[in-house]
Formats: structure tokens, sequence, C-alpha cells
């Protein structure tokens, strides 16, 4: 084998995976290329300014700042000199329909008399369900993230039998929050923090109920000056290492002859040959679009079925609502329900919990004076093609939402909104090709996948890998910043085969 210095890289695809796998193999010597549709980096990490107010268009909770450190530490550089963040207290706020309003907050003492709105004992379950989140997230840490373990025979031969049912492999999300909690309230909250990867707490697998021990061990942080800059930080990182990035370059076709890939045809008609691709788009679309897969191999990826969409409401208003945190929970009196329309009937649901970040909160910035951003987000179905939904079905959702949040304290919001971006899952779809509008890559299921998102490495070529959402460990920002650290890793081994 010749040195990694000698191979060209080509990733497709400048979202988070994509930049951290550019940065990743560019680390280690590699040519790398890095080709985005868009007129930015970032994927759904995305920005507009409107009006005099700044939309974060994409996620909008850091949490896991050490493994985007991680890529700065490893060429020697410090994370600080390129991007600021600072905590968020308290993590957010949960608005009941009965009027109940509860902090989930870093400090104990705090948590504790929050807690204790919710009944005497509440407090006390809360302490025994996070130490049995905690053994869920140091077992997975150890292996699944650490060793990029992608499928159940990976994680059975890493752990063994008996260390493997450490993973509460026999119960969903749900069935394990009741084990220890017994106010119902406290189970809605725990249950929602599957909004990290767009699935229902019914059918995810216990293994989920990680996700609060990860939020508390390493905070919940904001990035100063808006979420882009953490785009802009590894971009800046990624020209520094030598990656060659290009804007408005659309992949058309992954070029490939027999058991490997040879590089990547543009929409322009130019080629430009890889000893290795790197797909940032995710999985199911780019065998669709970019491979013409066969219909038989589209049917084995179908247990890889799309997480949850969103209607995302983004909304400038001209007065201040004080009652809010920078994060929000406003609970369906319903949750079940709820999940169920989004994920069994794919219908909007009639009473869905709704995700509020209120960024001027921490960031006055980013509106003008007296004004603040309202980032609103119920998950909905992906796309479903024997049920389309209309505009007129999301327009209606909307204002079901919107209508919502002013009986939950929000005043007279429709009154006050000055400006709006609006989103469906079709535009969702349309901006990032992903998966029927999915926002969150690969739903996590224990009955179609036990909670697995696709393997790293492409069953059908040698040398073609993919990060993102869709694939191993999963959505969300850290997941597949690791996702591109993982498939260096990959590369990395399987050059020393």
């Amino acid at each position: 084998m010749s040195h990694p210095e000698k191979r060209k890289v080509v990733v497709i695809g400048a979202g988070l995976g994509g930049l951290s796998a550019a940065i990743s193999l560019a680390s280690e010597g590699f040519e790398v290329e890095l080709l985005e549709k868009n007129d930015k980096v970032g994927g759904k990490l995305n920005i507009l300014s409107k009006d005099g107010f700044t939309f974060d268009l994409g996620p909008s909770i850091l949490t896991m700042p050490h493994i985007f450190q991680a890529l700065f530490e490893r060429v020697g550089k410090d994370m600080a000199d390129y991007v600021k963040i600072q905590k968020v207290e308290p993590h957010w706020r949960n608005f009941f329909e009965d009027g109940t309003i509860v902090d989930l907050c870093a400090d104990p003492d705090k948590q504790r008399q929050e807690l204790e709105k919710l009944g005497p004992e509440t407090a006390a379950e809360f302490e025994r369900f996070m130490t049995y989140a905690k053994t869920l997230g140091q077992e997975t840490e150890a292996g699944y993230f650490a060793k990029g373990l992608d499928s159940l025979w990976e994680l059975i031969k890493f752990y063994g039998p008996l260390r493997s049912l450490n993973f509460d492999v026999f119960r969903s999300m749900d069935q394990s929050v009741r084990r220890f909690i017994s106010n119902p309230k406290l189970v809605d909250i725990l249950n929602y923090f599957i909004k990290y990867v767009g699935s229902s707490p019914y059918d995810a697998p216990a293994l989920m109920n990680l996700l609060p021990y990860i939020q508390y061990e390493y905070g919940l942080w904001y990035v100063q000056g808006g979420m882009y800059g953490l785009a802009q930080a590894l971009e800046k990182l990624a020209l520094e290492l030598g990656v060659s990035i290009h804007l408005h370059a659309e992949v058309a076709e992954i070029r490939h002859q027999g058991a490997k890939v040879s590089g990547v045809k543009l929409h322009t008609g130019e080629v430009l040959s890889a000893d290795i691709v790197v797909s940032n788009m995710e999985v199911i679309p780019a065998m669709q679009k970019l491979l013409h897969s066969s219909e038989h191999e589209l049917k084995q990826m179908r247990r890889f079925e799309p997480s949850c969409s969103g209607l995302v409401l983004h909304l400038g208003v001209n007065r201040i609502y004080p009652q809010l945190a920078h994060h929000n929970f406003f609970y369906s009196d319903h949750p079940r329900e709820h999940f169920d329309a989004v994920f069994k009937s794919h219908r909007l649901s009639d009473d869905p919990t709704i995700y509020l970040v209120a960024p001027c909160k921490t960031d006055p910035a980013q509106a003008p004076a007296g004004c603040e951003i309202i980032k609103i987000l119920p998950h909905i179905p992906h796309i479903d093609p024997e049920k389309p939904l209309t505009d007129d079905d999301y327009r209606a959702l909307r204002e079901r939402v919107l209508v919502k949040l002013e009986r939950m304290g929000l005043t007279d919001l429709r009154k006050h909104i000055v400006t709006e971006e609006y989103w469906t899952p079709l535009d969702i779809q349309a901006k990032y090709y992903s998966n029927q509008g999915s926002i969150y890559g690969v739903v996590a299921d224990r009955w179609k996948n036990l909670g697995f998102k696709a393997p790293q490495r492409s069953n059908r070529f040698s040398n073609l890998y993919f990060v993102g959402g869709s694939v191993n460990p999963g959505g969300g920002m850290p997941m597949v910043v690791l996702s591109g650290q993982l498939v260096r890793d990959k590369i990395l081994a399987d050059l020393q085969v």
C-alpha cells in the first residue's frame, strides 16, 4: 500500500459529517477535495439574515463539545481560537397545559427544587434513573462510540453476550423510563430526549435513555454569535489543513468499476478521480441518485427508515416573552397519540409537542432591540408518497401550533410576528437531499433496526464510505462529527489490511 499522502479523497457534501471527515483525513496527510452543492458549508447547520434578525436555520443545541474539540486538538490547535461557546442555563424549560412549568438545570440543588414541584418522590426517582442512564452512556462510549461499531454482530463481538445485556435490550425507551419514574410529566420530559434523534420513545430502544446522561455530563452549549459559527470554525480549520472546498459543486454520480469507485462526475460534466470517496449525502438518496442502485439493493436498506421531519418556523417578533428560557418544550396533552400520528399513521398531530428556541435569551444581538426570535419545531412525519400532505395541511398545522402557544402563555404571538421563514419537509428534502425530508437521518426503532443506522462502509464498493446522520453512530451534531472521525479510523485500518 502506498502512503496516505499519495491518496486522494473526494468528500461529497460539506455538512458537519463531511467537514469532519475532510478535516480528519487531511490531518492524516490525505489530499482532500470537499464538494458542496449549496452556497455555503454546514449542511443543515445553516444561517439566514432577514429584516434585522439572524436565524440559525438548523440545529440549535450543542452537546458533547469535546467531540468537536478533538478535531482541533489532533492538529495541535485550540478550538477556542476559532469559536467561542458558552453554557446554557437552565438546559430547558418545560411547559404543560395545566400551567406547570419545570426547568431542567445543570445545578443539582436547583434541579432538586424544580423536580419537587412534581411531587416529593420525584427527585429521588430522577436520581435513580440518572444512575441507570449513566451506565448506558458509559457502556456506549466505551465501544459503540470509541470503536465505531456498525452492527449487532460487531456489538456482541466487542462487549460479549452478557455485557451486551447492559444495553437494556428487551425494553423500549418509554418502558424503561416508567420503571423508574412515576410522575407522568417527568415521564414526558425524559421521553422527549428522543428529539435529539427524531424518533419515538415507544419504539426506540431503551439505550436511547443515555441521552439525558450525555446532556447532564457534558452540558448544553450555545455558540456565541449564533450556531453557524461552528460551521465557519470547521471550514477555517479545513482550509488551513489544505482541504480544497468547492461550493456550488453538485455531484451527479459516483463513478465505479467492479467493486471499486473511481471518483465522481459533477453536474457540469467535470470528472474528479479519487482513490477513496466519502459521501455525506445520506445513504439511501446517494444509492438512488449517485449510484443508481438496483431495487434489490434498495430493498435491503428498508429497515433504515428515515427519521421524522419537522415544520420549521423562524419568527421575528416585535416584543419580548420574558417567561421563555433559551430552550423550551410545550408538551402535548396526548403524547402517545402525538407520536403515533408522526411515526405510525404519518399524519399531522392534532396536539403536537412543540420545541421552541428563544436564542435572544442568551444572545440578544440576534434580533433588533425590543424584539426576539421565536424558532418553533414540532416533529411531523417524513414525506410519505402514499399519503402526501398538502400545503394547506402544513398551513393548518402552523395555525394549530401558534394557537397552542398563545393558549399556553405566549399572548398574541401571531399579532407580533414581523418576519417569518417557513420550511416544510419538501423544502428540507430539496435543500439537503435528505431521505424523504428527514431531519435526523435514520429512525431509531428497535423492531426495524435495533436502533442501528446504516454502516459507514459501503457493502458494495471497498473504497466508498458514508458519514452523517444516516449512518452509525447516528443523528445530531456531535454524532455526525464523530462519524467523520470514525470514518478516518476505518479508512486507516482498511489501508493496513
